[in-house]
């Protein structure tokens, strides 16, 4: 048998390529959107993709299920658990439904789903057996329900997906799952999960790849919950400080439950000249991302930019910044060659931003303007400005600055009514990287937003300075 782990760092999540060497087929689970690194490492391994299935109905990126079923000609597999409000659409007509014990047979290894529900009402996990080696499961694959160190939170239906209360069930569910599912399993049984360390769909994930049913038994904080029984406290636990969840995730509920559409054969990107980013922008036809630090940007962008610092982290920034359901303008991208360009655009894809037609190398030639800013000692020059904080919950409660109002980064552009249509914002987080994303993007949509000099840790800073000199 072989089992590869494909690992996204932008959006922290894994996807899995399993496969019979003797048969020479494979199945990918939960794979994404731009989908070559599945073809090109089954051809490396002389396999074919002959099946394709997904976890539960993601929030967190598009599902590439339906993209690499279409390009292979591999067959679909997916949950046909949870009930009917969580039935995949019309899109999916073509793949199999499964259920609780169903099997999927590759030569030697044998897939079987386990429903397990909690973090959403149709998860499936994944129990793989090597038939070469061994006669029962060595492998779970279990998608958001069992993380290193963590379980799945059980309330992205409340907040992306218009559920009231349904976080409570989805816990219950949970407890569940890990008592009669989970801990049911030897403690051999090697635990893949489809999430790492900085994911938000849970709260205290591991950094390593893999676990084991017997140390999550033995080591994970929810392991004494189960134990004794205490269901109650488990949920306490489990719904106490759970991260704050972006915006865009109820887009992505909807378009995985409908199904993603299929991308295909994309053209190639277009070179842009400065006159032709220059006409482009000029007519209000197509919107600028400068991919640069946000310290770079402070020295001068091309107005009304968004800031999208990177490439590797293009699908969490660009998620903040755009909002594709209402915004179709082009995307020219500032990129230092076309590899960087199609990264972007690869990376944007994974959160179904589709428009990026074309990247500029250089900003000579282009009209610039440096952003506002203002500096800690002179904030009070600004008395009459919103202080808006776009850090996370848990970081305002920890410390901010008197009288700001917190709206987390991934939030704010859905969230426009909590600003005022007039007057001046000050905008900060930490050190100035999510900051500079979010007022591009407010910018954008026609606040005036002055940003912080280095951010809260500027402003704790010149705190300390000041109170050294009295």
């Amino acid at each position: 048998m072989l089992l590869e782990r494909i690992y996204d760092e932008d959006l922290a999540q894994a996807s899995y390529l399993i496969g019979c060497q003797a048969r020479g087929e494979a199945i990918v689970i939960d794979p994404r959107r731009d989908i070559r690194v599945y073809s090109d490492l089954a051809k490396k391994h002389g396999m074919t993709i002959t099946a394709v299935t997904e976890t539960h109905i993601h929030a967190d990126y598009l599902s590439g299920t339906r993209e690499l079923a279409a390009a292979t000609g591999a067959t679909m597999y997916v949950s046909d658990e949870g009930g009917p409000e969580w039935t995949y659409g019309e899109a999916f007509d073509e793949a199999v439904r499964m259920r609780d014990g169903d099997t999927i047979r590759l030569g030697n290894v044998t897939i079987t789903a386990a429903h397990t529900p909690g973090h959403t009402p149709e998860h499936l996990s994944f129990l793989v057996t090597d038939g070469a080696q061994a006669s029962e499961p060595g492998f779970m694959i279990t998608g958001d329900f069992v993380f290193v160190g963590d379980v799945g939170r059980p309330d992205l239906l409340d907040e992306a997906a218009g559920g009231i209360d349904t976080r409570f069930a989805g816990a219950k569910q949970l407890f569940a799952s890990l008592r009669d599912r989970f801990l049911t399993l030897p403690d051999y049984v090697q635990v893949l999960p489809g999430h790492g360390a900085g994911s938000a769909c849970g709260k205290a994930l591991g950094a390593i790849d893999s676990t084991t049913v017997g140390y999550e038994r033995a080591f994970s904080w929810w392991g004494k919950y189960l134990e004794a029984g205490d269901e109650q406290g488990f949920i306490d636990e489990l719904l106490n400080g759970q991260p704050d969840a972006h915006a865009y995730f109820a887009r992505m509920k909807v378009q995985n439950r409908v199904g993603p559409a299929l991308l295909g054969e994309l053209p190639d990107l277009a070179e842009y000249s400065a006159d032709d980013v220059r006409a482009e922008l000029a007519a209000d036809a197509a919107i600028f991302i400068d991919t640069r630090s946000h310290g770079a940007v402070h020295t001068g962008t091309v107005p009304d930019a968004l800031n999208i610092p990177g490439a590797a982290k293009a699908a969490t920034y660009g998620a903040w910044a755009i909002d594709p359901d209402a915004e179709q303008r082009p995307l020219i991208a500032l990129a230092a060659d076309r590899d960087e360009a199609e990264e972007l655009r690869a990376h944007l894809m994974r959160v179904g931003i589709d428009t990026v037609t074309g990247f500029i190398s250089s900003l000579d030639g282009l009209d610039l303007v440096a952003p506002r800013t203002v500096s800690p000692e002179d904030l009070d020059g600004l008395d009459r400005a919103l202080l808006l904080d776009v850090r996370s919950k848990a970081e305002y409660a920890a410390g901010h600055l008197p009288g700001a109002e917190q709206l987390s980064a991934g939030r704010a552009l859905w969230n426009l009514d909590r600003l005022p249509s007039e007057g001046t914002i000050v905008s900060y987080c930490r050190s100035g990287l999510r900051n500079s994303v979010v007022a591009s993007a407010l910018r954008r949509a026609g606040f005036d937003v002055v940003e912080l000099e280095g951010s809260y840790l500027g402003w704790v800073a010149a705190q300390s300075a000041g109170r050294a000199a009295a």
